[in-house]
């Protein structure tokens, strides 16, 4: 269990959750800097203040100069207590105080200054008024964007929440909280805590409280077939972010809701991690819990009135605001950055990615510790959420460039957030930090061979044959449609404007933005003779007009030269497809019977690494896997890979360190193995804490199967 002071023992009123935000205060850089920059704004807004208020007036630069700095200086050392005061009082009561001390400060401050005057006590009042008043305006949008009031504001929602809320009966029993860092491989987590850039996960890490664990996720290395396998233990059904499934000519694409609510019945067994009370925050799939927020394959069903959700629409819209115009500009410059030193291997990073950034790693990001806060002061057994902002970051920017590290760091100081916030839980929660896949980097297969792999594909089948495909990056529209679907399901005016500004692409209550949509359409249209579908470096053929998983004879018989030309091209370095012993995976110089372990040639298969032969024989035993599954080459020197998405920074497939994931997790707690090997086996592994923690009900031979939830979305309520 983490270090936590024992205060748990009552319900905390203000006064003491006051208390708690003095005691945890420190002196820190950042409100080093917030210091200075308190000093200017006062120079700025005093200066005005005495320009405009007849009666008061402080002749000379110097004088000025030291009314700034008495003004600062006190305010200052009253900073700590006049959190506690906000915290007791309230904002209101907080604004009253505030204006009498700088009343009163402003006041002896002009009566000491010799080159200063002032008619009286109630000329320095207003005054205090006046520069109070200008210096909101500055301080409003700065303040808005400091971890102090954002943690401040989700301390006083936890504190409202357990007031309205009847403690739960088994509060004695631990807690877990489950925060998957999307994108995040073991290897350069490694590497983050070594440079000391993670001082809350190194603290942890160093002090020995807690340990870290490799996990080899296998193929797909995506978010959704990871948390099938986590959340369920089942990774047969998702063998790629999306697929094609012949039988019914359908495009399955994970992160609309539609599909992800239809593969979420394929999944669930009532037994899921999140049973017996558990919180599905920001995931594709719910893992069978009660309460689901932000999760894609629930959206726009009807779900729980949220706290976390509202408040955090009351003061986070302010930080999310600000920091995401910040988000904006940074995005800008470093964009700027990598064109002007020709940083090789990128892409462009401008058009919706621009506003997709700051929705990520701040609206999400934020509005996701408040519900964590929400429900952790409800007392849910396990809350698991995933965080988005690496990942997303990493895609354009590349996963061990300056800015994806800068995000990381982001989430790390979110680590820290909530272990200070789990002190004012009703139950002792343990944090589990997880990844679902790391990312490899490289330039893309268009950047390298000029076309993309369904032009290659549609060439060798037949070049007048009609063609469909699904390769344009979507990832990371799932997380912001599933947020932008809850906004719009709400009432009041955030959900009027949502609704409003996303009419055209919402159907059902569902808003879907990006191209999942359109190339689900297209690829569904018609009778295509082939479809290529891409997830990372990752790519999967199907030849629609050939009835269920074509072998080898069979497509060079329909389709002669395109086995052997996609072996051939240079932009392939594995292509696995069925033959008459078993899945064989090629190589332009051998190959590998991947059943049997027997090579022919060269082993296509040692760049990949040791667990390549059992990766590539396992997704072949998924359903609906391509007829052709090719998987692009891997530099031996770089580990570059390249992706069949227009991502610099990628998974899916195999190479470099999109497989290696991690597991942090209490050192006091036993593990099974020191990798896990597969998300079943952290499913496993999570399932045995949890009951170990009484979080959890051991499994029961009599469980049945429970209903399906309904795909069709509910009315909108009215705006």
């Amino acid at each position: 269990m983490l270090d936590r002071p024992s205060l748990k023992q009552a319900d905390p009123g203000r006064l003491r959750l006051g208390l708690r935000v003095l005691r945890d205060w420190r002196p820190t850089v950042p409100r080093f800097r917030a210091l200075l920059r308190s000093m200017a704004t006062s120079f700025v807004v005093l200066a005005a203040t005495l320009w405009l208020l007849p009666g008061v007036n402080a002749s000379g630069l110097v004088a000025l100069l030291w009314l700034v700095a008495l003004v600062t200086g006190v305010g200052a050392l009253l900073r700590p207590l006049l959190l506690v005061l906000a915290t007791v009082l309230g904002g209101l009561g907080a604004l009253l105080l505030g204006v009498v001390v700088q009343a009163i400060i402003m006041y002896v401050a002009l009566r000491l200054n010799p080159a200063a005057s002032i008619t009286g006590f109630e000329v320095a009042f207003a005054a205090s008024w006046i520069a109070l008043g200008l210096a909101a305006l500055v301080n409003w949008v700065v303040d808005a964007g400091t971890d102090d009031t954002f943690v401040l504001e989700t301390m006083r929602l936890m504190s409202r929440v357990r007031r309205s809320h009847p403690r739960p009966d088994d509060c004695d029993r631990d807690g877990m909280i489950i925060v998957q860092l999307d994108g995040v491989s073991a290897p350069l987590l490694r590497w983050a805590v070594r440079a000391g850039n993670l001082p809350n996960l190194g603290r942890w890490l160093r002090a020995g409280t807690h340990r870290l664990a490799s996990f080899h996720t296998g193929v797909p290395a995506t978010t959704p077939a990871v948390q099938a396998g986590i959340l369920y233990g089942d990774v047969r059904q998702v063998p790629a972010f999306r697929w094609y499934e012949k039988a019914d000519r359908r495009l399955m694409v994970t992160n609309r809701p539609r599909d992800a609510a239809e593969i979420e019945r394929r999944l669930s067994t009532g037994r899921g991690l999140l049973r017996d009370g558990g919180v599905s925050i920001s995931n594709v799939f719910p893992g069978d819990a009660e309460t689901c927020l932000l999760t894609v394959s629930r959206a726009a069903l009807p779900g729980p009135s949220s706290s976390g959700y509202a408040a955090f629409m009351t003061f986070g819209l302010a930080r999310a605001l600000v920091l995401g115009l910040g988000e904006i500009m940074k995005e800008l410059w470093q964009s700027r950055q990598q064109r002007r030193r020709d940083v090789q291997p990128r892409i462009g990073r401008g058009g919706y990615y621009l506003l997709l950034r700051p929705a990520t790693n701040v609206l999400l990001r934020d509005l996701n510790v408040s519900l964590i806060a929400e429900q952790m002061a409800k007392g849910a057994p396990v809350v698991y959420c995933d965080f988005v902002d690496y990942d997303e970051v990493a895609h354009h920017a590349g996963p061990a460039r300056n800015e994806a590290l800068h995000s990381l760091e982001g989430l790390d100081r979110v680590v820290g957030v909530l272990h200070r916030l789990a002190a004012d839980a009703p139950r002792d929660y343990h944090l589990v930090i997880l990844s679902d896949h790391g990312q490899a980097q490289g330039a893309t297969f268009r950047q390298r061979h000029g076309e993309r792999i369904e032009d290659v594909v549609q060439r060798l089948v037949r070049p007048t044959a009609p063609a469909r495909s699904s390769t344009a990056p979507v990832e990371q529209w799932g997380p912001v449609n599933a947020l932008l679907t809850e906004a719009a399901n709400r009432s009041g005016a955030t959900a009027a404007a949502t609704r409003a500004a996303t009419r055209k692409r919402s159907a059902g209550g569902q808003v879907t933005l990006g191209p999942a949509d359109g190339e689900k359409s297209a690829v569904e249209a018609g009778d295509p003779e082939s479809v290529v579908v891409a997830s990372g470096n990752l790519a999967m053929v199907y030849l629609p007009h050939l009835p269920g998983k074509a072998t080898r004879d069979e497509l060079d018989a329909a389709y002669p030269g395109l086995v052997e030309g996609l072996i051939s091209h240079p932009g392939v370095g594995l292509l696995v497809v069925d033959e008459a012993g078993g899945p064989v995976a090629h190589g332009a110089r051998g190959s590998h019977h991947l059943a049997g372990g027997t090579v022919d040639g060269e082993d296509p298969l040692l760049p990949y690494g040791p667990r390549a032969r059992a990766d590539l024989l396992r997704h072949q035993g998924m359903d609906h896997v391509g007829d052709l599954v090719l998987i692009s080459p891997v530099d031996p020197a770089t580990e570059d890979v390249a992706a069949f998405e227009e991502l610099v920074g990628s998974h899916g497939g195999l190479g470099g360190w999109q497989t290696e994931a991690m597991v942090v997790h209490p050192a006091a707690w036993a593990r099974e193995s020191e990798e896990f090997v597969g998300p079943d086996a952290v499913h496993r592994q999570l399932i045995t804490w949890l009951e170990k923690l009484g979080a959890r009900a051991p499994a029961l031979d009599d469980e049945v199967r429970p209903s399906p939830p309904a795909v069709d979305a509910p009315s909108r309520p009215p705006a």
